[in-house]
């Protein structure tokens, strides 16, 4: 068996990917990633990065 790695992406409504995330180990890492993702997008901070501060 080769090398195996997982990634997600992440994908809008219309089915447009929005993130993709860096490559997992293993099966497991990846769902404890997904995990940590769900329980933290209700609190992240959005930055919006087109505004120039004065």
């Amino acid at each position: 068996m080769g090398d195996e790695s997982y990634r997600l992406r992440l994908t809008d409504a219309e089915g447009n990917t929005v993130a993709v995330s860096p490559n997992f180990k293993s099966l497991n890492s990846l769902l404890e990633g997904v995990k940590a993702m769900r329980e933290n997008a209700a609190t992240g901070v959005v930055v919006d990065l087109r505004q120039q501060q004065a």
